[in-house]
């Protein structure tokens, strides 16, 4: 029986790459974006949050990195079923709202990018666009 087990995480330098190019996306359209990113197991790793940002989407972000990166899901794309059993399940610290991707290079996931700010429809655009400009994969997490 193995005694322990190797896990993969993002690393501070590419979290906060992520978080910077986010933050940059949304300023270009004009969401005062708030970013976290979470690694596999949840931990938040990198954040940032534009001036101006509405106070409530810094734990919007934070949840949807943490949704992302433990369900390796796009937060818009968890279907409906599981939605309510989602946040009710974990008393609230996950969400189904629109904004949260995975952050996968090659087959390694490796954490969760949170993006709130905007309308959850802008906030996963910066996600998208931001997993595009970092190098990860964003195929089949398109709208």
């Amino acid at each position: 029986m193995p005694t322990h087990r190797q896990t993969v995480a993002i690393t501070y330098e590419t979290a906060a790459r992520a978080v910077s190019i986010a933050m940059e996306v949304g300023e270009a359209v004009g969401v005062k974006a708030v970013v976290s990113v979470a690694d596999p197991s949840m931990t938040l790793i990198a954040y940032g949050m534009a001036d101006g940002a509405t106070p409530h989407s810094a734990e919007t972000s934070r949840r949807k990195a943490a949704t992302s990166a433990s369900t390796r899901r796009r937060t818009g794309r968890i279907p409906e079923p599981l939605a309510t059993a989602l946040a009710l399940g974990t008393g609230g610290a996950l969400t189904t709202i629109d904004g949260g991707v995975p952050i996968l290079f090659g087959d390694d996931h490796v954490g969760g990018l949170g993006v709130a700010g905007g309308s959850p429809a802008q906030d996963a655009e910066i996600a998208l666009e931001t997993l595009r400009r970092l190098g990860a994969r964003g195929e089949g997490m398109e709208s």
